[in-house]
């Protein structure tokens, strides 16, 4: 009997040993305003869906670390070292969850922001002076920005997820319009073209916006200050969005780490 409970307390010691020396996954979220504006706080009423992603998740077994900043765009974030910060803590089975787009239509080089991207999927380039940060560039396409962060993702070992972008708060003849020209499709040509998972979340949010009407939405999904931030309301809604794709991909092993 001694030596059944000897033996039963070593393997248990073993697996202890095991779970210590192995780290939990991370999770961790890139994209821009949307996804968590300023510090994830709810400045100005402003939130994020990333901001309360861990709710929903058992961090007990899954670590989450939001990077998303706003402003940026798939460029940017690039350029700006963000992604090479996480990279160089990224490893085998970790995870990555992405959404760019609402400013990848912006200037590709001006004084202010300077984080436009060439539309579309293609491998043509731009060289410009960048007259924002006085260096020298090559500017892409949003497609090849985004086919670096899931090849990228998938070298070190680790799972990509893209996101399209959230719908703006615009609308036409009652119905959501689509404000970012193509990045929606631009998204989920990468996925599909580089093996990462899509959610399509303009896809998700849109027939729930139009459900509850303009105005509803206007009032109480969105802040005052303009079209494109959501308010905790409606941040809380894009994130329950989020989870409920994240339910829907098939072989997707984020999944088990949802709270039951």
């Amino acid at each position: 009997m001694k030596t059944i409970y000897s033996l039963f307390a070593s393997i248990l010691l073993f697996w202890g040993i095991i779970a210590a020396v192995s780290p939990k996954p991370t999770l961790y979220i890139i994209g821009d305003s949307t996804v968590k504006n300023g510090s994830g706080k709810g400045q100005d009423n402003m939130w994020g869906w990333g901001s309360f992603l861990h709710e929903h998740f058992d961090t007990t077994r899954i670590h989450l670390e939001n990077h998303a900043i706003g402003g940026r765009s798939s460029r940017t974030f690039i350029t700006e070292g963000r992604w090479d910060k996480i990279l160089t803590n990224l490893k085998p089975g970790d995870f990555v969850i992405m959404q760019f787009g609402h400013n990848d239509n912006s200037a590709i080089n001006d004084s202010t922001r300077a984080r436009g991207t060439i539309k579309g999927l293609g491998e043509e380039t731009e060289e410009i002076d960048n007259i924002l940060t006085k260096k020298h560039e090559i500017v892409h396409s949003y497609g090849w920005y985004m086919r670096k962060y899931v090849a990228e993702t998938k070298a070190k070992g680790a799972i990509p997820i893209i996101c399209s972008p959230v719908p703006r708060n615009s609308w036409r003849e009652g119905k959501i319009a689509t404000s970012e020209a193509g990045h929606r499709q631009w998204a989920e040509a990468v996925a599909v073209s580089g093996g990462a998972f899509y959610i399509d979340l303009f896809g998700l949010i849109v027939p729930q916006y139009e459900a509850l009407g303009e105005e509803k939405v206007k009032t109480e999904f969105f802040t005052l200050k303009d079209n494109t931030h959501t308010n905790e309301a409606g941040a809380k809604l894009n994130t329950a969005s989020v989870v409920k794709g994240l339910k829907s991909l098939k072989k997707c092993s984020l999944k088990q780490y949802l709270k039951k």
